[in-house]
């Protein structure tokens, strides 16, 4: 192998390791620039939730002071068994707790036995029960206050219990304990983005937007948590099988990067003030990886086309040495040589006119493609337009006559327009935008498009929510767009029993929704990932280019919106439209 080739190699070892390069620094500054963006925003919903969770259980508080400022009470420690004063206290407690909202209230003996509670008429009251191996009881005879989370021996329901000791002097006369419902937090965290659970001190999830997660550990549990477990009974009958939870990669702030059920999740975790708890949040970081893989593709791309740049750059300088060195040598060369260099002159410059010819016929081939198929839509609606004008005509209905020559007119100047429209291939349209009524648009296009879908039993339904619903865009590229995706379920439909063309539109937020589907055959699978690429069609030779969903899609991306297609379930494609909704009118 020559010197050359080892050269030429080296140099394309070296470009493609550059192309790396850069994609790997795009996608990687990309990525992370997207984690943390998401991490900011679980940060926040961690503050929010944590919050709210912690003003849940300090609430409480003022309980114990208040109950033992009830003379009922402390009397009730005195003399357990008057009925009377049992009944008294029940009731006080009953009213205490609809006013403090806790799910139960209710007063035990120095022994954990459970005298008075709010819910005494109720099944599953605790009265008379030993509760005096649950933690909170001991921890409150202990030291005054204790906390613990767990399932109700009685009720079976879980809660967070409170309790606080209630002393006569520096004995303990009995306790007081409040169980704090905080199931109902659960419902405001589905309410926000991703998914939340809460882990106890022993790493076991107690709540989660997720219930197959559940009384479920991260981590097996130890020898130790077990026993305790069996002592207190916090999970009531939970298998606490471990998660599949495993850690793929440590972020900085705090957050991770974690595997549950084979799918990756970022998650965030954060310490409550009031519990020995960690909320977590788990968001899907498959939006940030995909922006980066885009941000890779650019940068790769962006460095191939410097180095091509180069490459050319290099090459021309070469021939213009080469260009000054063949001249320096034909001033020296005998004067015989100059008719041959005259000669080859002439060749070269008849080599150049062909190749920018074949140019010129390529760009040509190329232009003619897209406008065949641009400008044959509204040729059609002229032909359709036109010869039901004559129809009409005959039958003296004059006034169906003018809304069909209204229509011509539009069709005509939107011909007009074509050539402005196609420039949005490389430049946006300068063309203000202005609210486009989507009924208006599919009756536009259902009227180009009628012929057809009645010679071939086409049953068509539209569904637009509300009637008025407009978006902000340009009414021929809408027409166009929605022409061109009827046009394609025509052809789609054929040889299908009952087929049916549905349109559906409706609002969402500040975007308007354009459901074009059929019940056809679908979108071949071959197809569908490469569906928005130049000369990719379904068709037979010649029954189509492959270019009319190019088209769409760049006209409804120079809108401001977005065009993407799918398979459905029971059969058939959709094409689904989203264009910002025009402003409501004062």
């Amino acid at each position: 192998m020559t010197k050359r080739f080892w050269r030429n190699l080296v140099r394309a070892v070296a470009a493609a390791a550059l192309v790396a390069a850069a994609s790997f620094t795009g996608h990687r500054l990309t990525l992370q620039a997207g984690l943390a963006r998401l991490q900011e925003a679980a940060v926040h919903r961690l503050d929010m939730l944590i919050s709210a969770l912690d003003a849940d259980l300090v609430r409480f508080d003022y309980l114990p002071a208040l109950l033992e400022m009830t003379p009922a009470v402390p009397a009730l420690l005195d003399t357990p068994t008057d009925r009377a004063l049992r009944d008294a206290v029940n009731r006080y407690l009953n009213g205490v707790n609809s006013t403090a909202g806790a799910e139960m209230l209710y007063v035990l003996d120095a022994d954990g036995v459970s005298l008075a509670a709010s819910d005494w008429d109720k099944p599953g009251t605790t009265i008379g029960q030993d509760l005096s191996f649950r933690p909170y009881v001991v921890q409150a005879m202990q030291s005054g206050r204790g906390s613990f989370y767990g399932v109700g021996i009685t009720s079976r329901r879980p809660g967070y219990y409170l309790s606080y000791a209630l002393r006569r002097g520096e004995r303990a006369r009995g306790l007081v304990a409040v169980k704090v419902d905080i199931e109902r937090a659960e419902q405001s965290w589905r309410k926000a983005p991703g998914d939340a659970l809460l882990v106890d001190e022993r790493g076991v999830v107690i709540l989660s937007t997720r219930e197959n997660l559940k009384y479920r550990p991260l981590e097996p549990l130890n020898a130790t948590q077990r026993s305790e477990v069996e002592r207190f009974r916090p999970y009531g009958d939970g298998t606490l099988q471990p998660l599949p939870w495993i850690v793929t990669n440590a972020l900085p702030g705090g957050t991770q990067l974690v595997a549950l059920d084979h799918v990756t999740y970022l998650a965030s975790s954060r310490a409550l003030e009031r519990a020995p708890w960690r909320l977590i949040t788990l968001d899907d970081p498959e939006p940030a990886r995909a922006v980066a893989r885009y941000a890779a593709i650019t940068s790769g791309s962006a460095m191939a086309v410097l180095l091509l740049a180069g490459l050319s750059w290099s090459q021309r300088r070469r021939a213009v040495r080469q260009k000054l060195a063949s001249q320096a040598a034909l001033q020296a060369a005998h004067d015989n040589l100059e008719s041959t260099v005259v000669a080859r002159t002439a060749q070269l410059r008849a080599a150049q006119g062909e190749l920018v010819h074949s140019g010129k016929l390529a760009a040509l081939g190329q232009m003619s493609a897209g406008m065949v198929h641009e400008l044959n839509q509204p040729l059609t609606a002229l032909r359709t337009l036109s010869d039901s004008a004559a129809i009409l005509l005959d039958q003296d209905r004059r006034e169906d006559v003018r809304v069909n020559l209204r229509r011509i007119t539009g069709t005509v100047d939107r011909l007009g327009r074509l050539t402005s429209r196609l420039k949005t291939f490389a430049h946006k349209s300068d063309a203000p935008l202005a609210p486009v009524s989507v009924a208006r648009s599919v009756a536009d296009a259902q009227a180009v498009v009628g012929a057809e879908l009645k010679d071939r039993g086409i049953r068509m339904e539209v569904d637009i929510r509300p009637v008025a619903l407009s978006v902000l865009a340009e009414e021929s590229a809408v027409a166009s767009v929605l022409i061109n995706l009827m046009r394609n379920a025509i052809d789609a439909l054929h040889d299908t029993p009952q087929p049916t063309l549905t349109i559906r539109a409706w609002r969402q937020g500040e975007h308007a929704t354009i459901d074009v589907s059929d019940n056809g055959p679908g979108i071949r699978a071959d197809i569908l990932a490469r569906l928005f690429e130049p000369f990719v069609t379904s068709k037979s030779a010649g029954a189509g280019l492959g270019l009319g969903l190019v088209i769409s899609a760049q006209l409804v991306r120079a809108l401001g919106g977005t065009l993407g297609a799918a398979n459905r379930e029971e059969g058939g494609a959709r094409f689904t439209i989203h264009l910002p909704t025009a402003p409501a009118k004062e």
